[in-house]
């Protein structure tokens, strides 16, 4: 068993610095460090039998949340994996393509794969007009907005089709920015981002008034999927306690 946490404590400092390489604009990787951390203590605990030096109450007590919080990960990770291939509906009055890092060469491989989902829908349903909703981080060339509608249009759809919404910093505020640029929410709209994101770019949109929203599933790369489901995990938890998806 020590041996076991110990084996496991590596791979995370391993996966920690092939996320960190990537350089993707926030700092969540450090939680893979922090997990490999604590499986340190965990085998330390073990190999000294330090664990059943606490009062009775205080392990069962630890224990008991171990388990609801496991149990808490794996509903809400079912709930992700139900949306992994959402598709849509044909012929929406709108889809919102949610931002992700603009970088000085052009979109993120995240923010790619949602504009390449969205550029596949829009030229099957000629009639959809698209929203693309983000602001400009500090560590952004321009607006994520700005950036997504030159991609685009540089693809071949037209800029009559695209509105620009600029000036939201999270996803909760790409929606509702979005809808007060749509001018309501009594539309049929789709939500364009990266499979396990879409569980809660639905739920967001549903809060804020669209009835009918549904969502597109964008692609993303498997090998950052360990990171990216953690951290949604966080993400739809973090909206639950915040009353965003309910």
């Amino acid at each position: 068993m020590v041996l076991l946490c110990i084996l496991a404590a590596m791979l995370c400092f391993v996966y920690c610095l092939v996320v960190f390489r990537i350089r993707s604009g926030n700092n969540f990787y450090l939680i893979w460090a922090a997990g490999g951390i604590c499986l340190i203590g965990l085998a330390m605990m073990i190999k000294f039998d330090w664990w059943s030096q606490f009062p009775l109450v205080l392990r069962r007590g630890i224990g008991g949340l171990v388990v609801l919080g496991v149990l808490l990960f794996v509903v809400v990770e079912g709930c992700i994996f139900a949306h992994y291939g959402d598709k849509g509906r044909e012929d929406l009055d709108y889809i919102i393509v949610l931002g992700a890092q603009m970088k000085a060469a052009g979109p993120s491989a995240v923010l790619q794969f949602r504009l390449d989902a969205a550029y596949e829908y829009l030229t099957a349903n000629e009639g959809t007009i698209c929203v693309v909703s983000g602001g400009q981080g500090s560590n952004e060339p321009c607006s994520e907005a700005e950036g997504m509608y030159q991609y685009l249009v540089e693809k071949g759809i037209s800029p009559d089709r695209i509105l620009k919404e600029d000036r939201s910093t999270d996803t909760s505020e790409n929606i509702a920015y979005s809808a007060r640029l749509i001018g309501g929410t009594d539309v049929d709209v789709g939500i364009v981002t990266n499979n396990f994101h879409v569980f809660r770019g639905v739920m967001l949109a549903r809060h804020a008034g669209f009835e009918n929203a549904c969502g597109i599933a964008a692609r993303s790369n498997i090998y950052f999927q360990p990171n990216n489901l953690v951290r949604e995990f966080f993400g739809v938890m973090k909206d639950l306690v915040c009353g965003n998806i309910i």
